[in-house]
């Protein structure tokens, strides 16, 4: 009995060992710390570079303190450059993975020996494993010592046209601008007017403004047979407009029987009696609502193109008739001055902006 006893003691024990062992063990890999020192190249000629690599693990929560050089890592060994720390988050970010690189070189052949790189975490020291280094020196001919080669002459590099052209660009551009900018300056301080200048075509005879008025009425044969009211308004105003034009006093303003006595005084009877029976006809239809015939209708047109016939002055067939030109003098305005001023500080900036460039170009092919 007190042995079985014992035995069951005993695996109890055991069981609670072995749990604190993993407990222990667990924590143990929680807050492990890794050191690794790395360096890309393990040999170099004198002067040529490397970089070491320093990486940290360890947890979220503890505090790290990474060594500080001063200017060499060992004696022979320069420090160039110290990059700045780079964290990277691991494990759901319970881990830290922190890395820095220094960049060394060194002027004298030897094989160094790096030391272990030491770190703090949490005030508890660990360190990397040990680096080497082999510098090798640039080889010299040591069975010709007397032979060198001194520096190389400069050798002149010839122009080409992709050097040159920006320059002649931005010196094209600059004089355009510069000119336009002086010729709306002296525009400005001149204050001219603006002179507008208007060509006017020349204006067809008074016969050929008729009979072409005429020939439209004649083609709208609705006038003719549903509204003759309108069709003799038509062509008695068309009548009025050429002798307003042909004999000079205003025929759009008189009636039928004042147009046929200033008629009579330049003509004779026989000439207008025509013209008379077209203005007795054009009233009645107008003023008293008389119908006429279409075959009257056509009869008054004929009669009417026949007058501008009759009276008509004949143009020289061999005159050029030219457009008439008229100056107009115009002041120029507030938003005329203003636009000016804003047109001559684009070009004066454009040009400025082009001199700068072409004297940038001088500098860099020639200084």
């Amino acid at each position: 009995m007190k042995y079985s006893l014992f035995n069951t003691c005993r695996k109890y024990l055991k069981v609670v060992l072995c749990a604190v062992s993993l407990f222990a063990g667990t924590s143990f890999v929680h807050a492990q710390v890794t050191v690794e020192a790395t360096i890309d190249s393990l040999q170099l000629l004198i002067g040529e570079q490397a970089k070491i690599k320093l990486q940290v693990s360890m947890d979220a929560n503890q505090k790290l303190r990474l060594p500080l050089f001063s200017d060499t890592i060992v004696r022979g060994v320069e420090i160039v450059d110290v990059a700045k720390p780079d964290t990277q988050l691991l494990n759901d970010n319970k881990r830290w993975l922190i890395s820095q690189e220094y960049t060394v070189t060194s002027f004298d052949s030897a094989l160094y020996y790096l030391p272990p790189m030491k770190v703090m975490v949490n005030d508890k020291q660990y360190q990397s494993e040990a680096l080497a280094l082999k510098v090798y020196s640039i080889p010299v001919d040591t069975l010709h010592p007397d032979q060198f080669f001194g520096p190389k002459e400069i050798r002149k590099v010839p122009l080409i046209w992709s050097d040159i052209a920006p320059l002649v660009y931005s010196s094209v551009l600059m004089l355009i601008l510069g000119a336009v900018a002086i010729f709306l300056v002296i525009r400005y301080r001149n204050n001219k007017p603006i002179i507008k200048i208007i060509k006017v075509e020349p204006k067809l005879p008074p016969h050929q403004t008729a009979l072409k008025r005429i020939e439209e009425i004649k083609s709208n044969q609705s006038w003719r047979q549903n509204d003759p009211k309108m069709y003799y308004t038509e062509l008695t105003d068309a009548i009025r407009a050429y002798i307003k034009d042909r004999f000079g006093f205003n025929a759009l303003e008189m009636t039928s029987s004042e147009i046929i006595e200033h008629l009579l005084q330049e003509k004779d009877k026989d000439s207008i009696k025509d013209l008379r029976n077209l203005f007795e006809v054009a009233d009645l239809v107008k003023f008293a609502k008389y119908a006429p015939l279409m075959n009257e209708n056509d009869m008054n047109l004929l009669n009417a193109v026949d007058f501008i016939n009759q009276t008509k002055i004949e143009e020289d067939p061999n005159a050029k008739k030219e457009p008439t030109e008229i100056k107009v003098e115009e002041k120029r305005s507030k938003q005329g001055r203003i636009a000016l001023i804003c047109c001559i500080a684009v070009a004066g900036i454009g040009a400025l902006i082009a001199l700068y460039v072409a004297i940038r170009h001088i500098i860099s092919l020639f200084f």
